[in-house]
């Protein structure tokens, strides 16, 4: 969702000097936009938790196991792990020095140039737009699961006022549903890392079968069954799951203390990330011949099912309901805060940056949840034009988004410490600089490499990244030159 960093847009020589001392911590143009910081540090840990824990682990899970094998599988999850990491610390250092609603779209304006500011800004807004329709949707459809005579369009409409009045009452009322939703999915994945353990080594009985064990890691082609080739196309929907993390960024801007809480979420968050999706990798394909994971069905149901865990299905179909309500609460909010942000920077419509007196950017919220039903509705009037064009947007912007969160903090750094900064006196500072932020940037390309060798996604890529130089050219052609004709003419 912004520019490849690997060729960034020019930038303005005297923005870049004033950007070579870094504001202090809270302080500085961005401070003072109306928003109020009145998230919790266990409020930034779990909503980030919450933007990572998706559909992607409960439903996805199946199609990575079923490509790649074993083997193949936890490679790709450890790399998208690795990656997960490096872009979070560098995100971690530039929300402690800038912690703003607008994140890292304002971070990219500050540090590398308004052109790429503007193009990551509404990139990362379309991708995340175009989303939130799509999860009203499902989560109509799920509760066909126990309403099935009730029309979709009913519970999509519920859910929609709902979350919308989560989102336009405080940052507060957000921040303690996602703390409750996270809650739910994390509950739902360490109950299954534990039963599932129990299952497969013995404790308890699987269907009367007699315990795996280890013996599913090594049968059905042995523990590196599939190619390599399916493996890198594993590994970028393993990437996309971990997509979300972001909002880190996002909710520092309303965070009580950001110097604090921000380092305090970097330095766990990661890691207990990492070992939910590899404990539920680990017992799936340990409980479950990776040749017969199914997508017809989630694998966790069947697991539960073959344990013996009664209402399996519906208990399954409930989380899965909650994790799409967690993603479309997710969107909204970040997909506000980044509107709201651009308006401040004359790269949005001005009444995108007027808040209500409780906070929140309203104009931006409403703005966001119309063209996220908009695009719901081209799914169904132009599914093979204008809905393919949002979808491969969403697709690839979140990789961009990490391209450019390591730009921008490759570029902090550097102006830090050429302005005599000591890296030692940042509330924090991302490891093994520079080679933290060239390997995000290294390791996304090679995400798109293996795109354009898969065909089936080689036209999401082109579309995706075609978005890029559209936003540039609509910058420096169109808003720009309105900014530069606005502005008042200076006595000589």
């Amino acid at each position: 969702m912004s520019t490849p960093p690997a060729s960034p847009a020019p930038h303005d020589p005297a923005a870049a000097s004033a950007a070579a001392e870094p504001p202090p911590v809270g302080e500085g143009e961005y401070a003072d936009r109306h928003l109020k910081r009145v998230m919790k540090s266990r409020h930034l840990f779990m909503i980030t938790l919450a933007g990572v824990i998706g559909t992607g682990l409960f439903l996805g899970t199946g199609q990575v196991i079923g490509q790649a094998g074993p083997g193949g599988t936890i490679v790709a999850y450890i790399i998208g792990g690795v990656m997960l990491y490096l872009t979070m610390v560098c995100l971690g250092e530039m929300s402690v020095v800038m912690p703003v609603s607008g994140s890292f779209q304002a971070h990219a304006t500050k540090f590398i140039g308004p052109g790429t500011g503007f193009s990551i800004g509404w990139i990362y807004w379309l991708s995340w737009a175009s989303f939130i329709g799509l999860e009203f949707l499902s989560a109509g459809i799920i509760m066909k699961y126990w309403f099935p005579d009730t029309p979709t369009w009913i519970w999509s409409a519920i859910f929609i006022v709902v979350l919308f009045l989560i989102n336009c009452f405080t940052a507060r009322s957000f921040a303690e549903t996602e703390y409750i939703l996270a809650g739910i999915k994390v509950l739902a994945v360490g109950l299954f890392i534990g039963l599932g353990a129990l299952a497969m080594f013995g404790v308890i009985s699987m269907d009367g079968e007699p315990a795996p064990m280890l013996s599913n890691f090594t049968g059905n082609g042995g523990f590196f069954p599939a190619s390599i080739g399916a493996v890198f196309a594993a590994m970028m929907t393993v990437v996309y799951t971990f997509m979300g993390s972001e909002v880190l960024g996002v909710a520092a801007g309303e965070t009580e203390n950001p110097a604090k809480a921000v380092p305090r979420a970097v330095r766990t968050i990661v890691f207990r990330l990492v070992f939910l999706y590899l404990g539920a990798i680990v017992i799936l394909i340990g409980l479950i011949p990776w040749t017969e994971v199914g997508l017809d069905e989630s694998p966790f149901v069947t697991v539960f099912e073959s344990i013996g865990i009664p209402f399996a299905a519906s208990l399954m179909n409930f989380v899965v309901l909650i994790a799409v309500l967690s993603v479309g609460n997710t969107g909204l909010y970040m997909c506000t805060r980044i509107l709201w942000s651009l308006s401040k920077e004359k790269a949005a419509p001005k009444a995108c940056g007027r808040t209500t007196s409780r906070g929140i950017p309203i104009v931006a919220l409403v703005i966001t949840l119309v063209f996220g039903l908009f695009s719901l509705l081209s799914s169904v009037v132009a599914a093979d034009t204008l809905f393919v064009f949002l979808i491969s947007v969403s697709g690839i912007g979140g990789a961009l988004s990490w391209m450019t969160i390591a730009w921008s903090q490759y570029r902090f750094r550097r102006q830090y410490v050429r302005g005599g900064g000591d890296v030692h006196d940042l509330p924090y500072h991302a490891p093994m600089f520079p080679v933290t932020p060239i390997l995000v940037i290294l390791l996304n390309i090679g995400v798109f490499i293996a795109m354009a060798f898969d065909s089936t996604q080689r036209l999401s890529l082109i579309l995706g990244l075609g978005v890029v130089p559209v936003c540039y050219a609509f910058y420096y052609l169109v808003v720009r030159k309105r900014a530069e004709a606005s502005a008042p003419v200076q006595a000589a």
